[in-house]
């Protein structure tokens, strides 16, 4: 392991690096007429996890990008973090990925090159335990070292998940804790324990390829993945798309369970606060200090399902075989005056 720590050349780690929802949504305002595209079925209306084109053979494409700055010092587990969370996205949407190309921003005159050759591999690694080739790529020098991927992948439409059509009714269920944002605070800051310090690394390097296992399951009615924007934010947008609300037990919610004496040491990372000022308008907390890791930024998050009563033991048998908790943590019903209400 090389003693160049890559997080000390960025101001921001992750998925906390996303600019705040309510500026992305002034950024993406246009008074340009976009051209119209019957195949397009997932665009920016939806604020889905990919764009998604109809090939008119009962396929689509998925297309997705995702990049960011280091959120670990070690270059390989960086690479492999980024790749991973890029990837994410297809498997979200219940797609096979197909292949990937990589974007990589480099301060040559400060970090040596030798160090981004180990974050190519990195996302070389993720890209091989997805089973896809890392095909080309674009690399700039600029200020911070950033890396990511643009990601192709393939889903039959039949087995599509999207972010907007969970229905009244649905449980809600995450396949990785919350907290990634918090433990990877604490490491910048200094204050991390040695015995935790694997635990976010290790998290945000598990490909979401359950999502493809979940793609067959009518009942699984709607699939996004948790990342920059937290649980509240990503929850928040597939209650709106749906027109729903949801209801959510705090006590239930998959999260690390260390995650509070690193919050009495403030290590919250700035994208709590930028959540919640995004989203808080639209939730109800039952204790304020709630919003410390519901609003925590995942980087490479799990999967957020929105799951029918007649599908939830298939989906628990799932998700059981494959080593994750089945824990219902809330469910879905009619549209009230909030979006989100957290017990």
């Amino acid at each position: 392991m090389s003693d160049i720590k890559l997080t000390k050349y960025s101001h921001g780690a992750g998925c906390g690096c996303k600019i705040a929802p309510s500026v992305l949504t002034d950024i993406l305002k246009s008074n340009i007429t976009p051209i119209h595209d019957d195949k397009l079925i997932v665009g920016n209306s939806s604020r889905d996890d990919a764009a998604v084109y109809d090939m008119g053979d009962g396929t689509a494409i998925i297309s997705t990008t995702d990049f960011f700055m280091p959120i670990v010092d070690d270059a390989f587990t960086f690479g492999k973090i980024a790749a991973t969370n890029a990837i994410s996205d297809i498997y979200a949407m219940g797609g096979q990925p197909l292949l990937a190309i990589a974007i990589l921003g480099w301060p040559v005159d400060k970090i040596p090159a030798e160090e981004a050759s180990k974050v190519m591999d990195g996302g070389r690694q993720a890209c091989k335990e997805a089973g896809i080739v890392l095909a080309g790529g674009h690399s700039i020098d600029s200020p911070e070292p950033i890396f990511g991927l643009a990601v192709t992948g393939r889903v039959d439409l039949d087995k599509l998940k999207r972010n907007d059509t969970a229905t009244k009714g649905c449980r809600l269920y995450l396949t990785k804790p919350l907290g990634v944002g918090i433990l990877s605070t604490a490491q910048k800051k200094g204050v991390l324990k040695e015995e935790h310090a694997a635990i976010a690394p290790g998290l945000m390097s598990q490909l979401n390829t359950l999502g493809q296992k979940l793609a067959p399951i009518t009942g699984v009615k709607a699939m996004t993945d948790v990342t920059g924007f937290s649980l509240i934010g990503h929850l928040s947008e597939m209650c709106e798309g749906s027109q729903l609300s949801a209801k959510i037990d705090y006590n239930k919610v998959p999260k690390l369970d260390m995650l509070q004496e690193y919050i009495e040491q403030k290590c919250m990372p700035g994208g709590t606060t930028r959540n919640w000022l995004s989203y808080g308008c639209q939730v109800e907390l039952a204790d304020d200090s709630y919003k410390n890791i519901l609003c925590d930024p995942q980087t490479s998050g799990g999967l957020l399902l929105a799951v029918e009563d007649d599908a939830i033991e298939v989906v628990e048998n799932l998700l059981e075989q494959n080593n994750i908790e089945p824990t219902c943590f809330g469910e879905l019903m009619e549209q009230g005056d909030k979006l989100i209400y957290a017990e």
